[in-house]
């Protein structure tokens, strides 16, 4: 396996081989994974992942011991984060790659986040009792190990185990979704805010899993044109939520923009996850790798 020298804790001094294997899109128990970050560094090698990153949502907590595992086991480590925007009334999610995690701008905009979560998640547990499902919210946190960070995936597990729905899918179908009655609105991250945290500490800026946004071509367009015009530089073109046909679609975007195209599985668990880590068909060869921007 590669091995990797840490210039210092946010960057390579250099790449020795081109990585064959590099998944930059998962997540741990810090957000809403389900193992800790040593456990998913272990597991992303024993996959074949050479370069790997670990990207929870609006939380850079877990990145010190998945650095540290990542090179214990002889691979290559970059910085990650998965930030929640909002563009035009449309979630939107956006990963940062190899940024300094001590830059204040962004560390402060992610404490934001994350204090707007927990509000977020009380007007949930509300919503839902009041159509008859009470205790919501503090059954979510039994499924918490990040107290400062509950997300929809906690509601949804929790509701699963207390037969509200047979799966994780079910309950964001019937209950958590736009327009359900268990979702509710809230005021993230603008664009502008989410890229300029991450271009701001030195890191670039990619577009999370495009294809499961709910956009029409057009919209897609104007949203990569304003990312563009953010200095947003990358977008997943391989990610395990998209189809083949998928990754067709967003090489194509991603050659018209000129971005480099990123690879992630968005990996949380075993048993809740598109993909397994480093698991993906690799991108089509004519594409930039976004690596080659973080290393």
């Amino acid at each position: 396996m590669a091995s990797f020298v840490l210039e210092s804790s946010f960057a390579f001094n250099c790449l020795p081989v081109t990585p064959a294997n590099f998944d930059f899109h998962s997540h741990s128990i810090v957000s809403d994974g389900f193992l800790p970050p040593r456990v998913v560094a272990g597991r992303a090698a024993g996959n074949g992942v050479d370069l790997w990153a670990l990207t929870d949502h609006d939380d850079l907590g877990g990145l010190a011991e998945a650095r540290v595992a990542a090179e214990e086991a002889g691979m290559g480590f970059v910085n990650g984060v998965e930030i929640s925007i909002e563009w035009r009334g449309v979630p939107i999610h956006v990963v940062g790659l190899g940024f300094d995690p001590a830059n204040p701008a962004l560390s402060g905009g992610l404490d934001e986040l994350r204090v707007g979560r927990i509000e977020r998640a009380r007007r949930m547990g509300d919503a839902l009792a009041a159509i008859g499902i009470p205790g919501v919210y503090e059954g979510a946190l039994c499924f918490v190990t990040n107290p400062s960070l509950i997300s929809r995936a906690h509601f949804a597990r929790y509701m699963v185990s207390i037969g509200i729905a047979r799966d994780v899918p079910g309950v964001f179908q019937h209950y958590l979704a736009s327009g359900k009655p268990g979702y509710v609105d809230h005021r993230w991250a603008t664009l502008d805010e989410a890229v300029g945290w991450i271009t701001g500490a030195g890191g670039v800026a990619v577009v999370a899993h495009p294809a499961r946004y709910k956009m029409s071509g057009a919209d897609m367009r104007h949203f990569l044109d304003d990312f563009k015009d953010v200095g947003g530089q990358g977008i997943e073109v391989t990610c395990g939520s998209h189809s083949p046909d998928h990754v067709m679609h967003f090489a194509r975007l991603a050659r018209h923009y000129a971005f480099h195209a990123s690879r992630g599985s968005d990996f949380h668990g075993p048993d809740e996850s598109y993909v397994d880590l480093g698991k993906l068909p690799q991108l089509p060869e004519d594409l930039k790798p976004v690596w080659r921007l973080v290393v």
